[in-house]
């Protein structure tokens, strides 16, 4: 299993999201939501070329995503998986193989304009 490092940004969108589930959804909602990123996380940390992931060479070298919906059947509750999970996580891996997450995003923004890790001179 590689290293998981995220970025402030990423910390920072994972807290927005979070509370916005629990305004919006409730506690209990904002509990699932949190377990669910966990889940992500960890299988993106134990395999980060997983065939759900998509190469996102658009958004800068070695950067790809990973939409949270192909880990909710994997999230270990008693309650019913989140319904339907709207974030994407872009993240690479660095040359020691450590997974560096750059942002946690609403999948209906524009990933562009949100760019997690700087863009070669080439762009």
């Amino acid at each position: 299993m590689a290293c998981l490092r995220l970025s402030a940004a990423a910390q920072d969108d994972i807290a927005d999201v979070l509370t916005w589930t629990a305004r919006r959804f409730g506690t209990r909602a904002r509990v699932r939501y949190a377990a669910l990123l966990a889940t992500a996380l960890a299988d993106l940390a134990a395999d980060p070329a997983r065939p759900a992931s998509a190469a996102r060479p658009e958004l800068g070298p070695g950067v790809r995503s990973y939409h949270l919906r192909h880990s909710r059947k994997r999230v270990p509750s008693d309650d019913a998986p989140v319904g339907r999970p709207r974030h994407v996580v872009l993240y690479r891996t660095d040359p020691a193989g450590t997974v560096e997450v750059g942002r946690i995003l609403h999948d209906a923004m524009e990933l562009e304009r949100h760019l997690p890790f700087p863009r070669s001179e080439d762009d």
